[in-house]
């Protein structure tokens, strides 16, 4: 359990990350692992090879469904919230920008294409036409636009705050 911790927190150096690789959950998991394995072998003691095999099929769960495609370290937040913490930081980040580009355009009609496009100009980064739709829905749930799927266009209320 220990030496998972350690892979989280960047093993002897470090670096400040914030990925957790076990959490005291996984160690009760771990245990109950133990023990069944045990329990498969009609003993009522553990081994060692029963704790081995825990460890081993925790790894591979753990790897199997909670590694990040693009960075290749296992992120706890894809089992915790099924998203990675870096997608959850460039919808954060996407949020904002939006924000930002729409406090400048109150009471105005745009079409989505144009906001994508503008978005794209502004984070230098190329923008996917789902993200912005998504990112859109939710300022429309919170009041701050008013988003026509059907003509692909928002109407920027005069309310809007950065």
């Amino acid at each position: 359990y220990l030496d998972m911790r350690r892979i989280g927190s960047g093993g002897a150096g470090g670096g400040g990350s914030r990925t957790i690789s076990a959490t005291p959950r996984q160690l009760e998991s771990l245990i109950r692992l133990s023990e069944a394995l045990a329990r498969m072998r009609y003993s009522r003691v553990v081994a060692r090879s029963d704790v081995r095999e825990a460890v081993r099929l925790m790894k591979v769960a753990t790897q199997a469904a909670a590694t990040d495609p693009r960075t290749g370290r296992i992120d706890m937040d894809m089992i915790t919230t099924g998203r990675s913490s870096v997608d959850r930081e460039n919808e954060e980040s996407l949020n904002v920008s939006l924000k930002e580009l729409l406090a400048e355009r109150r009471g105005t009609r745009m079409a989505v294409s144009d906001v994508r496009r503008q978005l794209t100009e502004v984070t230098n980064v190329t923008v996917e036409n789902i993200e912005v739709i998504d990112a859109l829905r939710r300022m429309e749930a919170d009041g701050v636009i008013q988003l026509n799927e059907r003509a692909q266009t928002i109407f920027v209320r005069a309310g809007v705050a950065t």
